[in-house]
């Protein structure tokens, strides 16, 4: 069974709305910033990815915000991958005060794998999933 991918974010000035909380829209650009830091830790990087002739694409992406996150907070991003299928990949993630372990959003997404040349969905190639198994934790 795997354990989650855990990185820490600190919540910018920028990233706030008028309510002085993460605007919602930055949960997706947390949860990518994530995603990128796994295929880092996975295999090297994204790039690494890109120059093997393949690309992932997010085809779905549900959240729940469960408690408001404020400027300068310091999180912790959790994100553990819950299913490795033919071509799709599936995550689920969540966000927590690193101050408190609160969870503040949880969110499942599901990444298709695509081959660059054609844009079409393509299988997750060995190298990958091998990369991945340490986080991998399947869904009963």
């Amino acid at each position: 069974m795997g354990e989650p991918f855990v990185h820490r974010l600190r919540v910018r000035y920028a990233e706030c709305d008028s309510q002085g909380v993460l605007f919602n829209a930055h949960y997706l650009a947390y949860i990518d910033h994530s995603v990128t830091e796994l295929w880092r830790a996975a295999y090297g990087g994204y790039e690494r990815m890109l120059e093997r002739g393949v690309d992932v694409v997010v085809a779905e992406a549900r959240l729940r915000f469960l408690r408001p996150a404020r400027f300068d907070h310091e999180l912790d991003a959790e994100m553990l991958v819950t299913h490795l299928g033919t071509t799709s990949l599936g995550s689920r993630h969540r966000l927590t005060d690193a101050g408190d372990g609160a969870v503040l959003m949880e969110a499942e997404t599901r990444h298709v794998w695509i081959d660059r040349q054609t844009n079409r969905k393509t299988p997750i190639p060995d190298w990958a999933r091998t990369g991945l198994e340490r986080w991998y934790a399947p869904e009963p």
